[in-house]
């Protein structure tokens, strides 16, 4: 007779077993590339501001010696204090497919997220909305890209068979930035810059002051979308430090209306491209690879993961025009730096101006994550 038990996860031992996990599970795919072990340390200790302002409680399901599942829960306090009646979230959930592991899982987190006082439960997020979101449902034919979510094709229909809803499903599109631009992109960008409009690179000597404008520009801008969770002081010097070595200026670009910024993108180079191979390590050898990888051989791919423009110049003809000059400024500098394709995300299923801009510059959705949700 099995015996199936769900552990909290304590102490650095266990920690390490959780993030494992996936790696055995994605085994025999093909598609799959595990993150760093070292980067996932730094994204699940108190090391990540969000732990500041977040209860948050890991397990792992056990069976016959074995882990053979995992799942976090999470309650953001910071966003009861935006919206009182925001949702606990669900996440990092990987499973053997079995329905009985599934189950005792998410009743796990709901329990834990009902005895806190919560009403309704949402996920996957790994952990918050500025991080990691969704659950893959489709696109798993292709790797994922820095920073986003790759999950086997039997997780979502297990997750559904116990009452969990799609809440909101968001796009990562994919430009093959080698082509030329639709005529109608073209026409548009030939256009002159209208009257107190520049744009320039990040200055890397003002480096902290640029990122705290970049993050307020952030804020104001997804103010009101769906899920929005401000980024804090804390967690903007955490973003500073943890991006600086992966920015390249000119994959960075600021949008200036009469001197002061007021729109941004930053694009990644695609690091999940270069460790591929590491299995999750960077030592003893695997940094050589990466520094090979990164800095002399170079990768191919890179992606958008932030982005926006502030909601005072969003407005009329000029506002409908900056995110396009935002992603046509990058984009013509990372021809120059051999790259051939980068990825947007994520973009929300219902931000139709965002989806209508990137398939207009010839970007295709290829990948769909689904945020579910339930009552408790």
């Amino acid at each position: 007779m099995t015996s199936l038990e769900i552990v909290p996860v304590e102490g650095r031992a266990l920690l390490d077993r959780f993030i494992r996990l996936p790696e055995r599970l994605h085994r025999n795919d093909p598609t799959y590339i595990a993150p760093l072990h070292l980067e996932r340390l730094d994204a699940l200790t108190p090391k990540n501001p969000f732990f500041g302002h977040a209860d948050i409680q890991f397990w792992i399901a056990c069976k016959d010696g074995r882990d053979v599942g995992r799942i976090s829960a999470q309650i953001d306090h910071q966003e009861l204090a935006l919206r009182p009646d925001a949702a606990g979230h669900f996440g990092m959930i990987a499973a053997e497919d079995d329905p009985e592991i599934f189950r005792a899982l998410l009743t796990t987190a709901e329990d834990w997220l009902r005895a806190r006082g919560m009403t309704r439960v949402t996920g996957p997020f790994n952990l918050n909305v500025n991080e990691e979101m969704g659950l893959l449902v489709d696109g798993f034919d292709t790797p994922p890209m820095l920073l986003m979510g790759h999950d086997l094709p039997y997780v979502g229909p297990r997750i559904e068979a116990l009452d969990y809803a799609q809440e909101k499903d968001v796009y990562a599109y994919l430009y093959d930035i080698t082509g030329e631009l639709p005529a109608s992109a073209r026409r548009l960008l030939a256009r002159p810059l209208p009257k107190g409009i520049t744009v320039r690179r990040i200055d890397f000597k003002r480096y902290n002051e640029e990122i705290r404008a970049i993050t307020e520009i952030f804020n104001d801008a997804w103010l009101y979308n769906w899920g929005f969770v401000p980024l804090t002081d804390i967690e903007t010097d955490h973003l500073a430090k943890s991006l600086k070595p992966l920015l390249d200026p000119r994959l960075v670009s600021i949008v200036e209306q009469d001197g002061k910024p007021v729109g941004f993108l930053v694009c990644l180079p695609n690091l999940n491209e270069a460790i591929r191979d590491l299995n999750g390590r960077i030592l003893p050898f695997g940094w050589a690879k990466l520094l090979w990888r990164l800095k002399v051989r170079g990768v191919k791919t890179a992606r958008v993961p932030l982005m926006g423009v502030k909601r005072s110049a969003a407005q009329g003809v000029i506002g409908s025009f900056l995110p396009f000059l935002l992603i046509d400024t990058v984009r013509k500098e990372a021809i120059k730096m051999g790259f051939t394709h980068i990825e947007m995300s994520w973009i929300l299923e219902d931000n139709m101006p965002m989806r209508r801009m990137n398939e207009s510059l010839g970007g295709v959705s290829y990948k769909t994550y689904r945020i579910y949700g339930k009552s408790l």
